[in-house]
């Protein structure tokens, strides 16, 4: 009995520091959700007060930490003369390499906002969703390029999507209406035609 419950003890001393650093852990881990929940809440209410954001959220898969995100990091919309430039600025477009004539590209340059990449790539996973254009956008490239090239294709589309959308101070609803003229029977129109200086609204691959 005495060997028993000296093992007991002994098995006591060990585990207890274990077990109060998982308690420690645990709460931790609730002061962080509980601070993640109310950062969630003033992102809201903030993106609630800005008319640009509002206008954002409009466009499926776009929520308030998007929306505030991508108009506080592209401010004035206008300084961008087509979505090349847009996509360039954000770094998410590919790198161009040349060679006797022959053009290759490479990965994406990530200049810009690490940040806005990541909210487009996770906006647009939730956006091919809903918008029939962007689905079926994303089935294309997702053959031919595979699913990480297929991501980036779609946030790269929906980035500049949004940067219309500012410039053009319009809603998601405005922008199908738009793309319905250019291309009858399409449920939406796609990315911003950038060899025509940023002036409709045709899908580009």
């Amino acid at each position: 009995m005495e060997l028993r419950r000296a093992s007991q003890d002994r098995l006591l001393a060990v585990a207890a520091p274990r077990l109060l650093s998982a308690k420690r852990l645990q709460a931790l881990y609730r002061k962080m959700e509980e601070e993640i929940e109310n950062l969630t809440k003033q992102i809201a209410e903030q993106a609630e007060q800005r008319t640009r954001a509002r206008r954002l959220m409009t466009h499926p898969g776009v929520g308030p930490v998007t929306a505030l995100a991508t108009d506080i990091f592209l401010g004035d919309p206008g300084r961008f003369v087509d979505g090349k430039a847009l996509a360039s600025y954000v770094g998410i477009i590919p790198r161009e390499y040349s060679s006797g004539g022959n053009q290759r590209l490479g990965r994406i340059t990530k200049q810009g906002s690490p940040l806005l990449r990541f909210l487009w790539c996770e906006a647009g996973t939730h956006a091919v969703r809903k918008d029939p254009e962007l689905q079926r956008f994303y089935r294309r490239k997702l053959v031919h390029k595979g699913l990480g090239r297929a991501r980036v294709a779609v946030a790269r589309k929906l980035g500049i999507r949004l940067w219309i959308m500012l410039r053009d101070e319009i809603d998601y609803e405005e922008f199908c209406r738009r793309g319905q003229k250019h291309q009858s029977g399409a449920a939406c129109a796609g990315m911003l035609d950038v060899a025509n200086g940023a002036n409709s609204h045709r899908p580009v691959d």
